[in-house]
């Protein structure tokens, strides 16, 4: 049997984050940093930059904004051969202040009738698609619209037909969607994946997970029945349970500049680690880069294979 062509794929939305600096507000903005992002994108083009064969599929419309967020994949190196291209339509977008307590971040969405929203699980190459060793899905694709739900259910279903491991991330999106409804539709999507990626957030909001960090893990495993449960505790790390064993990792100290794009920062790099069969690597890469991520400004990490390795084992610089 051939091997699969990628490493792994995703489908989702991508956007543009239209941003102002922390201590600055939207209404009074005199200009914006653009940055391209989608929680989906930005795992698969990390994974790509670390040397992985990826392809990410959406929608996105024929006009400079579509081409501004395909240039950056394209970039990174992620195969763009499943775009579907729109002639008419429009790249959803979302607006950023950043700001220190009592505030915090604030985000504004306008993404209504975009092109990813009108998607339809027939526009899709599902065959190219699921050429690959790991599908990975987010839960906030499901939320986009009703056909995108049909979408990541089609794929789920598909991936299992044909034994393709999934990685799901519950990435809930609280102005997308209620938790109730989230709950509702995300439980059955991630039950036998094999990577399961939630925050202590929503295993306690949408899964009603309690008690301590391993207890949290225990409950998520028990719902989900995934063969591996990532769950993130912000400062404390991230910790991996597959019922035999307890995989640690702490938070790496970090100076933060971007608070956006870390959690698909650390579920590339346990993807990247489970890729070579090896979590434990896979878990200390994934929080070398969400450090990383905190760091850098924009959703999507620029870094590369060498400078994982060496951040990743606990130095702070590199060689001169």
């Amino acid at each position: 049997m051939a091997e699969p062509r990628f490493d792994a794929t995703s489908i989702g939305e991508m956007m543009l984050r239209l941003s102002v600096p922390s201590g600055r507000r939207l209404e009074t903005a005199t200009q914006l940093d653009v940055y391209p992002a989608g929680a989906e994108a930005n795992v698969i083009s990390l994974l790509a930059r670390l040397e992985r064969k990826t392809s990410w599929v959406g929608a996105l419309p024929k006009n400079p904004m579509g081409r501004l967020a395909s240039n950056h994949l394209r970039l990174a190196g992620v195969n763009l051969n499943n775009i579907v291209w729109h002639e008419n339509g429009r790249l959803g977008t979302y607006y950023v202040e950043f700001g220190e307590s009592p505030r915090g971040i604030q985000v504004t969405y306008d993404r209504e009738n975009s092109c990813m929203s009108k998607l339809q699980p027939d526009d899709l190459d599902w065959n190219t698609l699921l050429d690959t060793r790991l599908l990975h899905l987010t839960g906030i694709t499901p939320a986009v619209s009703s056909s995108c739900r049909e979408i990541v259910k089609t794929a789920i279903q598909k991936a299992k037909e044909q034994k393709v491991p999934i990685s799901f991330d519950v990435n809930y999106r609280q102005k997308l969607w209620t938790e109730s409804e989230a709950s509702e539709t995300l439980l059955p999507l991630i039950k036998e994946v094999e990577l399961l990626f939630c925050s202590q957030a929503d295993a306690i909001r949408l899964f009603n997970c309690k008690g301590d960090m391993h207890q949290i893990a225990q409950s998520m495993l028990e719902l989900s029945q995934a063969r591996h449960v990532v769950v993130t505790f912000s400062e404390q790390g991230a910790l991996l349970w597959n019922g035999k064993e307890w995989l640690h990792e702490p938070a790496r100290p970090t100076k933060i500049l971007d608070r956006l794009g870390a959690g698909d920062a650390l579920a590339a790099g346990v993807i990247h680690g489970w890729l070579n069969n090896d979590l434990a690597s896979g878990l200390r890469y994934g929080v070398t880069l969400a450090a990383m991520a905190l760091s850098q400004y924009g959703d999507m990490l620029i870094t590369n294979k060498a400078e994982l390795e060496k951040l990743s084992q606990g130095s702070s610089s590199l060689s001169r």
